[in-house]
């Protein structure tokens, strides 16, 4: 007579202290959402109300929010950019947003495409590139939590070797909370590679508690809100 080993004496317990199934899969879906469904209709959940706590969560997280309209968002960045004595910044020179940010840069700020491996530019990257500039997937406002989506044009490391990560996200996709975020985009029906969910600047502490910023990561995140150019006003 073979003797039980002791993974299948444990598997046993667990298997005998599982509780039975209570559904199906369906089932608890809809249970989920039926959870958060009605967390979110007691809460205030226009795009107001969704930037203003965004605003309010990113800055508690140590983040400097900016809210500006579709119009003016370049300019106020690119003085702000100036006034920090940013003078290489990387960013998809590309995209609709890397254009407009580059056309308002001033003259002593130089814009780099992430164009080559890194390999071969690891050393001037992490020594000498002082911002990375994104454009955020969406934002969970709960939270103050930025989606970012990796792709070629602006890799992970945009967003996690310069000293400053700059994040520009539009209000209208903004979301309450993380469900109804992968509700409303759909993750279950194909996600990217890799989403980053990026809540402020990179922070750690020590067995004494005692905070520090930017050992694993950007000392600091500028994040701005573009809103209606009706709507800036309100946020002011």
């Amino acid at each position: 007579m073979s003797t039980m080993s002791a993974r299948e004496k444990m598997l046993g317990r667990l298997r005998a202290a599982a509780p039975a199934a209570t559904g199906s899969t369906e089932e608890l879906d809809s249970r989920i959402n039926d959870h958060f469904d009605s967390r979110r209709a007691a809460q205030p959940n226009s795009q107001v109300d969704l930037v203003r706590a965004m605003q309010a969560a990113m800055t508690a997280s140590h983040a400097e929010v900016l809210c500006a309209s579709a119009d003016d968002w370049p300019m106020q960045l690119a003085q702000r950019i100036a006034d920090k004595g940013v003078q290489r910044l990387l960013l998809d020179t590309s995209s609709a947003e890397g254009k407009a940010l580059v056309q308002a840069l001033p003259a002593a700020v130089r814009a780099m495409p992430f164009a080559q491996p890194l390999e071969a530019w690891k050393s001037e990257l992490f020594d000498t590139v002082d911002a990375g500039f994104t454009v955020a997937r969406s934002g969970i406002a709960a939270t103050g939590t930025l989606v970012l989506a990796p792709d070629a044009g602006t890799p992970r490391t945009v967003s996690l070797v310069p000293p400053l990560h700059i994040a520009l996200v539009y209000a209208n996709t903004l979301h309450p909370d993380l469900h109804a975020a992968v509700q409303a985009e759909q993750w279950h029906d194909g996600m990217p590679t890799n989403l980053v969910l990026a809540s402020g600047p990179s922070k750690t502490s020590d067995i004494q508690q005692t905070l520090a910023y930017g050992a694993h990561g950007p000392r600091w995140m500028w994040v701005v809100i573009v809103t209606d150019n009706n709507a800036t006003g309100e946020f002011q």
